[in-house]
């Protein structure tokens, strides 16, 4: 049995979400079963439209109820992230997936969603075959000490500052 790592994209810049989209994408190629929980977003983006195609390798979920990051979550937003990191903790352990993306995992950290040492204590949990990616910016010390691999997306320059809005297909 291989080992499982654990993958962490994290930093200010953009790509964190695509990045593991596309390892999911990979992933699919080589036969492997993936699924994603998408923590703090509960809105169709471009991507579920063309996962749907992979529907019989790649599964989403997503355990949010619209984007908080500009207010202060609500009883109801740590709800469903708390219902979302129990599914994460019943995936991980039964290791029927080959990978398994937790997007914006560190920004539910960030709004105190729940805690580090909840998905520390769940991660542990995994079958250690199980590949695991965790996404979002801020990403805690304890996640960056957690992780096998490590990449911090750095921006430089992004045409938002400019007043340029998310765009689908590119941001959405």
């Amino acid at each position: 049995m291989k080992k499982g790592y654990t993958h962490l994209y994290t930093g200010d810049g953009k790509g964190k979400t695509t990045a593991a989209l596309g390892l999911a994408l990979r992933a699919a190629g080589a036969g492997f079963k993936v699924w994603i929980a998408q923590f703090a977003k509960g809105k169709e983006y471009s991507e579920h439209v063309a996962l749907k195609r992979f529907e019989d390798l790649i599964t989403l979920e997503q355990f949010g109820k619209g984007c908080f990051i500009y207010e202060k979550p609500n009883n109801e937003d740590i709800q469903i992230a708390k219902t979302g990191l129990a599914t994460c903790e019943n995936i991980l352990s039964k290791g029927l997936h080959e990978m398994v993306i937790l997007d914006e995992v560190c920004i539910a950290l960030h709004y105190n969603l729940f805690s580090v040492n909840e998905l520390l204590g769940i991660l542990e949990k995994r079958e250690d075959s199980v590949e695991v990616v965790l996404t979002g910016r801020r990403a805690p010390q304890e996640l960056v000490d957690y992780a096998d691999l490590v990449t911090e997306m750095r921006e430089v320059k992004h045409y938002y500052t400019d007043g340029v809005d998310a765009r689908k297909g590119i941001e959405m």
